[in-house]
């Protein structure tokens, strides 16, 4: 029997360098990457989201980078459909594709699936969005830490639209939104290999703190300033963006929203290796150690054969 199609997998916090490895793997395995980043789908985000450059994008051919408007949200259900067929396309052609991102809920979406939760209860989410739009995502953040502390501890708690929807659920049927995810994983028609960056903390601070800085002097301020008419839309509700938008609103200088989204962005990797160190399929190296990783992919695959 042929060995199924691999699946690597590049996961790590923000400014680990997964951009570049990722670029390195697939042009020493001549494949093509599918970007699970829950925000370089979305064109209008150049700056803010770390899409690729131009440069980069043409060494590699990307899937799932800036290829649609912010107005069209991409979910985590959706990116699972539409992922997976790409995935079938490519498979036709390669025997290995990357897959990157930083998001541990799409790299779910891709990998596992997840179990189907057909509750709705409309009444349900216009309370919460009251409470939203009355008192903010505090509320909602101690109602979720409450009757669900594992999907708080996974779900990024500055994005009012999952937990609004996490608190639906529970609302609905009366279990934590937890208990509905992935309790049965999806057979998937490929093998998947984890791969993980990542580095002494007081670097990868030092990354991010220079990574939002070169932000700014690229533009960032103009590219939300840009986008803020259009605030409310769930794919503008994250770190970089908010920021830039409640200084836009007057509530504090453009210095304070450079350093909290310094902050901001060292809590978000924080969370991100959180979710991730959960997941013992992983393989951890360095930003530097490709040559490493590619030992290991051509180990599997020759296992596998």
């Amino acid at each position: 029997m042929p060995s199924k199609p691999l699946l690597v997998i590049v996961v790590g916090p923000t400014a680990s360098g997964k951009t570049t490895l990722a670029i390195t793997l697939a042009k020493a395995l001549r494949t093509e990457i599918i970007s699970f980043d829950s925000r370089q789908f979305y064109r209008e985000l150049h700056i803010g989201a770390a899409i690729p450059t131009m440069e980069e994008l043409a060494e590699v051919k990307h899937h799932f980078v800036a290829d649609r408007c912010f107005l069209e949200h991409l979910s985590a259900g959706a990116f699972e459909q539409e992922g997976n067929e790409r995935l079938n396309q490519l498979f036709q052609q390669q025997g290995v594709v990357v897959a990157v991102g930083g998001s541990g809920l799409f790299a779910q979406a891709l990998t596992a699936g997840f179990d189907d939760i057909v509750n709705k209860n409309e009444a349900s989410r216009a309370h919460w969005r009251h409470v939203f739009d009355t008192d903010g995502i505090v509320p909602l953040q101690a109602s979720l830490l409450a009757r669900d502390p594992s999907y708080a501890g996974q779900v990024d708690m500055q994005n009012h639209q999952r937990l609004i929807r996490a608190l639906e659920v529970i609302d609905s049927t009366g279990q934590p939104y937890s208990h509905f995810r992935v309790r049965k994983q999806k057979i998937r028609p490929f093998d998947t290999l984890w791969i993980g960056l990542d580095m002494d903390r007081a670097e990868l601070h030092q990354r991010i703190d220079q990574r939002v800085l070169n932000m700014m002097a690229a533009g960032l301020e103009e590219e939300a300033r840009g986008l803020y008419p259009f605030r409310a839309t769930e794919s503008l509700i994250t770190v970089g963006y908010r920021e830039l938008f409640a200084h836009f609103n007057g509530e504090y200088p453009l210095e304070e929203a450079v350093r909290l989204i310094q902050r901001n962005t060292r809590h978000f990797a924080r969370r991100q290796l959180t979710w991730f160190r959960k997941n013992d399929k992983i393989h951890w190296f360095g930003p530097k150690q490709a040559s490493e990783v590619l030992d290991l992919i051509r180990s599997f695959e020759s296992q596998a054969n």
